[in-house]
């Protein structure tokens, strides 16, 4: 028995191959091209509000640009060719005609019914070979009959009737399917013939030598050192290395805005004669006399002269666009304008790597500056500026009129909107300033804002009543979306503000996915991106001024409960933001400062101060006891008795007996924000020169 190998020379089975192989390819492409994004960029709401910045072209400009580079064309190209290529296949298997194998039969080689018995079969091939033996039948041209097709069909006749009539011989047909026993077999290779033809095989050493030898590395090197390249935070490594060396304990919001100058992705932004093109016009315009600050742009002096010292080129061009976008200054040259929207995206996405190296160092102080100066950049407003600059159409003039000429310290959103509507409509229409139309799209907008105000904030260890050291602890945060201005807010529920344990989870339970709900997107025209807003969460050491518990590596940016209902109103529901981390390892008191920011607006800080009480395990262990101790039942003996004593004592027992129920607050004692006095020290951070602090 021998094997032969076929190569599909008819075109058959090599398309069933080739659709196999590309479809492994296409399918999975295709589902990535076409699966809707995750992101919250693409799924959040967005506030309400009929607003047009100037330049307003430029800016949704350079957002179809951004999205123009998120369509990844090489792969929308390379899923278009795999289906061109499946449907070329498809295409050849329906024109191809398929060849059936033939399987060898006995009864239809003599022309008859399997019924047949052996006398019939044998009466049969005696009329056959009158007719068809070789030495009886003349060759037909016509039929195109030779007589080495006539003896072929005379053996093929001799074997039908060999096999049907013979014992052996029958028995090698039904144990092989042929009459002379076991037969070569052929395996088929779904690959056209042509591929080992004579002279095409240089070719095809040529092909799998570049597809393996050339190709093949080149993609992976690429992978390789494209992923060698950015860091985590997705920024350059040599970027990350400029902005590790800008780092310094004292810096501020304006000099994060310089270090971010430093980055190399600029480079790309600014290529060729742009980076000196216009140079001179952006200084001159940012250095110019501003109206609420000394400059247009709202560079403090060192500001200006950390610009000054730069040599000319990508970092000082770039530096001047940033504080030229942050000033919301007119450069009067659509391809400065449009230079100054393209930077400052770029800078955001910096900014927040930067937020990385603040960390790496544990200083609280570059940390908020860093929060701070991703809320300026997102709100294209200079540090220390006035944060009603963020409503549409508020201009300086508009501040001025709000907060007096003499104010030393700018008013906040919530300030300005608890004032009455006369008064504001005093300030700002009845001096001109505003329109009717302007003025009612600036407070719609302020009432869309969401501002997380805290309700309270304590420590507890999930399933326990003490925090005892090296536990893990978790800061629980309870409070509610407010916007700046809602009136008729309910009172709290005192109840909403415990934090139960969870049941005990199961499997089914935890396959069940929490839907969670997002607050709109970030009201930031001046943006060239979308950008959801997000709060970050961590504990400092104000005598320090180091960071205790860092951020989570996830800032928050869903909520578990709806904050606005279906016509734009606020909810109140409770919402509860939770950190863990790991208890000192010594019995205490700690004080900590407790920063939540909110990273999209500015003005919309919280910073709270909280005590962590660590409590000796066996102390602990010892009160739990004595809580456990329950009173006798009204309905025993026992506790007859008990009622009968405090009635002869003139109740004074009974009074002394009961004791109230314990609370959330009881179970957390030395572990909350000091109780009521602690929470009516909570403050809203509102003063913008914290960067200064």
């Amino acid at each position: 028995m021998s094997t032969d190998y076929t190569y599909d020379e008819q075109g058959q089975f090599f398309p069933y191959f080739v659709l196999v192989i590309t479809g492994l390819v296409t399918l999975p492409t295709t589902y990535s091209l076409l699966r809707p994004s995750k992101a919250p960029e693409n799924t959040a709401p967005r506030i309400q509000s009929d607003f047009e910045p100037e330049h307003a072209d430029l800016i949704d400009g350079q957002k179809k640009k951004q999205k123009r580079r998120q369509r990844k064309i090489k792969r929308m190209v390379t899923t278009l060719a795999g289906w061109l290529l499946m449907a070329y296949m498809v295409y050849l298997m329906v024109i191809t005609a398929r060849t059936i194998p033939k399987i060898w039969d006995p009864y239809e080689v003599l022309g008859i019914s399997r019924s047949a018995d052996e006398r019939a079969i044998k009466s049969h091939y005696r009329r056959m070979s009158v007719t068809h033996h070789p030495d009886k039948r003349r060759p037909d041209p016509a039929k195109n009959e030779t007589i080495d097709t006539i003896n072929d069909e005379w053996v093929d006749i001799t074997k039908a009737f060999k096999t049907l009539t013979d014992e052996d011989i029958r028995n090698n047909y039904l144990q092989y399917g042929h009459p002379d026993g076991k037969q070569s077999f052929s395996i088929g290779i779904a690959l056209p013939q042509f591929i080992i033809t004579e002279g095409n095989g240089k070719y095809v050493l040529l092909l799998y030598g570049a597809v393996l030898g050339v190709l093949l590395p080149y993609l992976v090197g690429r992978w390789w050192y494209g992923t060698q390249r950015v860091t985590r935070e997705k920024v350059l490594v040599s970027t990350a290395g400029n902005l590790f060396r800008e780092y310094k304990e004292d810096i501020d919001a304006g000099g994060v805005i310089a270090a971010l100058s430093a980055g190399d992705e600029f480079r790309d932004v600014l290529k060729g004669n742009k980076a000196e093109n216009g140079l001179n016009t952006v200084e001159k315009r940012i250095l110019a006399e501003g109206q609420l600050s000394l400059k247009a742009s709202g560079m403090a002096e060192k500001d200006r002269d950390k610009l000054q010292d730069l040599d000319g080129g990508v970092r000082r061009k770039v530096l001047a666009l940033l504080w030229a976008y942050l000033g919301r200054v007119d450069l009067d040259d659509r391809t400065l304008e449009d230079e100054k929207f393209e930077v400052a995206p770029t800078a955001l996405a910096l900014c927040e790597s930067f937020l990385a190296t603040t960390l790496a160092y544990g200083n609280t102080k570059p940390l908020v500056s860093s929060l701070h100066a991703c809320q300026h950049l997102i709100q294209a407003l200079p540090p220390r500026s006035s944060p009603l600059l963020q409503l549409p159409h508020i201009s300086p003039a508009a501040v001025l009129a709000v907060e007096g000429g003499n104010s030393k310290k700018h008013s906040s959103l919530q300030q300005f909107m608890k004032l009455s509507d006369t008064i504001r409509r005093k300030q700002l229409i009845d001096s001109g300033i505003l329109s009717e139309t302007q003025y009612k799209i600036a407070i719609r907008t302020a009432s869309q804002i969401p501002f997380f105000a805290v309700e309270r904030a304590f420590f507890k260890v999930p399933g326990e009543r003490h925090v005892i050291p090296n536990s893990l602890v978790s800061l629980v945060i309870k409070g509610r979306i407010i916007p700046p201005g809602t009136q008729n807010i309910p009172a709290v529920n005192e109840k909403d503000l415990l934090d139960k344990d969870p049941p005990e989870t199961t499997k089914a339970s935890q396959e069940v996915e929490v839907k969670k709900i997002q607050p709109p997107l970030a009201h930031a025209p001046y943006l060239a991106r979308d950008h959801s807003p997000r709060w970050y969460l961590f504990l400092a050491d104000s005598k320090q001024g180091k960071i205790v518990v860092p951020p989570p590596q996830t800032p928050f940016t869903t909520f578990e409960k709806p904050m606005f209902d279906e016509h734009g109103k606020p909810t109140f529901n409770m919402q509860t933001l939770k950190m863990q981390f790991g208890a000192p390892p010594q019995v205490g008191q700690y004080n900590f400062v407790m920063h939540l920011v909110c990273g999209s607006y500015v003005g919309l800080d919280t910073k709270l101060e909280v005590t962590l009480v660590v409590e000796d395990p066996a102390k602990a262990e010892e009160i739990d006891e004595d809580e456990d101790i329950s009173e006798p039942e009204e309905d025993s003996l026992a506790g007859q008795m008990q009622a009968l004593k405090g009635n002869a004592n003139g109740g004074q027992a009974g009074k002394k007996g009961k004791r109230p129920q314990p609370t959330e607050e009881d179970d957390d004692s030395g572990s909350d924000t000091e109780g009521d006095e602690a929470e009516t020290e909570s403050e809203t951070d509102t003063d913008t020169d914290t960067d200064e602090e």
